[in-house]
């Protein structure tokens, strides 16, 4: 009688180890099914952050299993793709055109008896892009457009009357642009006096400005802070 009581025992003991024995190995087989899912969605992951990363694109980067946990689960991936379809585009912004301008400082004058003219040459200020051109006495302009044209001459002439003009010079025809005039101190002790003009023209490609004082041997304050000539693009 014992002995029966003793094999059913361990027959009974035998059946539960054997059963823990294949929740076990059912546990175990199923761990390793996730982890071969969760190894290859880690992969896919991985491929597109390359190709991202070859075609300019920014990337991420899972430093912990959290971080990877989230961007693996599909509840997060989705949210965050109706977050970013639901905020709103910052307009691409315009690249601003580079203006062209020149800014002369005065480098000595040319008196022209036949002319009874004054015509200043000039050095290179400052200068930035293309289309201006500076060439002794005159500038160029390569590139037609709407210009902005300012200058502005010191005088120390005893004339009661000084002034200048701009002319442009395009295939021989001769246009003044602008006129600037200025009365002179009484005081011949101390005759100075500065005149300043400013507009804006249509120039075309091929246009030379001349800056001339309408009077021969005039004299003038060869100084960059008071005398100039400048012209930039709109």
């Amino acid at each position: 009688m014992e002995k029966h009581v003793v094999f059913l025992v361990a027959l009974v003991c035998t059946c539960l180890v054997l059963s823990l024995l294949l929740v076990q190995w059912r546990h175990i087989h199923s761990l390793r099914v996730e982890l071969m899912d969760l190894e290859l969605r880690v992969r896919e992951l991985q491929r597109g952050q390359d190709r991202g990363q070859e075609e300019g694109q920014e990337g991420f980067c899972c430093s912990s299993h959290t971080c990877c946990g989230l961007w693996l689960n599909p509840a997060f991936v989705s949210s965050r793709e109706k977050r970013n379809a639901l905020a709103p585009r910052k307009p691409r912004q315009k690249r601003q055109k580079q203006r062209s301008f020149l800014h002369l400082v005065p480098a000595l004058t040319q008196s022209y008896d036949e002319r009874d003219l004054t015509v200043l040459t000039w050095a290179l200020g400052r200068s930035q892009g293309a289309g201006l051109q500076v060439s002794g006495e005159t500038i160029n302009v390569t590139r037609e457009g709407l210009y902005f044209i300012y200058s502005q001459v010191l005088y120390s002439d005893t004339t009661w009357v000084m002034g200048h003009v701009i002319t442009k010079r395009l295939e021989g025809a001769e246009t003044k642009l602008m006129k600037c005039l200025k009365s002179m101190p009484s005081n011949v002790s101390l005759p100075l006096n500065t005149c300043y003009t400013a507009g804006v023209h249509f120039l075309e490609s091929g246009s030379l400005l001349e800056l001339s004082v309408p009077r021969k041997s005039a004299e003038l304050i060869l100084s960059a802070h008071a005398t100039f000539f400048g012209i930039f693009s709109l």
